[in-house]
């Protein structure tokens, strides 16, 4: 079978989507910099900031992450003392992420250099265009892929 139009390398969505996460990642990740943490990490304890606690099942489908990746990234996190992950009380076999008072600490002192290059990007995109970006990047979860099936 001939390759089409939308076999070429430029009209992979894969790649297009993963060239701009990269490329966004880098610009929140040096901004993040001064405060010891990453654009993921960030994202991770702002998550939890608004939360008394949560399992590592449900924080993962609430940022779409594999339990196996967010169980890597909070391990640093929890190094640190900006995370508590234990088993819960009621299931043992599920693990409870609770930010500490460290943790939410360190996401406050963060927030005004995510909000720096959160409008940094949105001056230079535009606000309404980043606002339909994100709208349109969230239809994608809904698109009946289950990445994560087991």
């Amino acid at each position: 079978m001939p390759p089409t139009e939308t076999d070429t390398v430029g009209a992979c969505n894969n790649l297009a989507l993963r060239k701009a996460a990269r490329y966004l990642s880098a610009a929140y990740d040096k901004a993040l910099t001064p405060t010891g943490l990453r654009s993921t990490q960030f994202s991770i304890l702002r998550h939890l900031s608004s939360r008394e606690e949560i399992t590592i099942t449900s924080l993962a489908e609430i940022i779409a992450m594999d339990r196996t990746t967010l169980a890597s990234n909070l391990k640093p996190l929890a190094r640190e003392g900006l995370v508590t992950v234990e088993p819960s009380p009621t299931d043992r076999r599920a693990r409870i992420v609770t930010i500490t008072p460290d943790g939410l600490a360190r996401m406050n002192a963060a927030l005004p250099h995510w909000r720096t290059v959160q409008a940094q990007f949105e001056d230079s995109f535009g606000k309404e265009k980043a606002a339909q970006l994100r709208s349109i990047l969230e239809d994608v979860l809904d698109t009946g892929f289950e990445p994560w099936a087991e």
